[in-house]
């Protein structure tokens, strides 16, 4: 069933969505003790597509994922360090101490997707980084708690815009949420910037993400030679966070919690 081309999942899909959704966050939860200095982003990504592929049965939905205009993505993760905004190609870099960097997972299971990302700390991070880390966190937490049958896309772009520039941080713009189920990318587009009480309103059943990517500095951004690797313009750091959010009638239910994944701020 849609509304416009928004899909309303069945409760077979969602069961399909919850497997996904926690399979992708397992990812994390496996790789975290990896993630220190010296290691480098070539093997964190060969740990998570070994593990996904031979452990969970699934298929890491990066790999050779070629949206219109692109080349086919070479990994099974997309790993982003420090000023790297999203979509950091994994290679021979070595991670060191206090660099921040986002681990971004999304599984195929059965036919369904879980999309899910989490920033870490390699060693101890400077006071700006953890702040701004944290703060996205939280800045993805207040918009997942807005989501409710009834309530809207802009609420969560609101929610999400306020907090972060109200700290001072800046929005990246050209990226989005988006929904989520057979496809990879579906509708709708889940903007992270917005009006309360306007967009598309949300109904049970609807399967999206909410991933704000948060820049220290200003929100401009460019792609580098590689036709992937985003980054800031200014060079400041940026963090994301991503969870895969079901509407229920109650309000949402996080798909891709797993029993590692950092807990909801006290708001």
């Amino acid at each position: 069933m849609n509304i416009m081309s928004i899909c309303i999942k069945t409760p077979e899909e969602i069961a399909k969505m919850r497997i996904a959704g926690r399979l992708a966050g397992e990812v994390l939860d496996y790789v975290t003790p990896f993630v220190k200095a010296g290691v480098t982003t070539e093997e964190l990504d060969r740990l998570c597509h070994d593990y996904m592929v031979n452990v969970q049965g699934c298929i890491p939905a990066p790999l050779n994922y070629a949206p219109h205009g692109h080349a086919p993505y070479p990994k099974s993760i997309c790993t982003s360090i420090n000023h790297q905004v999203c979509h950091g190609v994994p290679g021979d870099k070595k991670l060191k101490s206090g660099d921040i960097v986002n681990l971004d997972i999304t599984t195929i299971k059965d036919g369904y997707h879980g999309d899910t990302s989490r920033m870490f700390y390699v060693g101890e991070p400077s006071i700006q980084a953890r702040r701004l880390c944290e703060s996205t966190h939280e800045a993805m937490w207040r918009g997942i708690y807005t989501v409710k049958p009834g309530s809207t896309l802009g609420d969560i772009g609101h929610a999400i815009q306020s907090f972060a520039e109200g700290l001072g941080y800046s929005i990246v713009r050209e990226f989005c949420g988006h929904g989520i189920g057979k496809r990879f990318h579906e509708d709708p587009q889940v903007l992270h910037y917005g009006k309360a009480n306007s967009g598309t309103r949300l109904e049970a059943g609807m399967i999206f993400t909410i991933e704000p990517m948060v820049n220290a500095g200003k929100a401009g951004i460019k792609q580098l030679g590689d036709g992937w690797t985003i980054v800031t313009k200014d060079h400041s750091l940026s963090a994301q966070w991503e969870h895969t959010i079901l509407v229920i009638e109650t309000g949402f239910e996080v798909l891709t919690l797993s029993a590692d994944a950092p807990p909801p701020p006290a708001l």
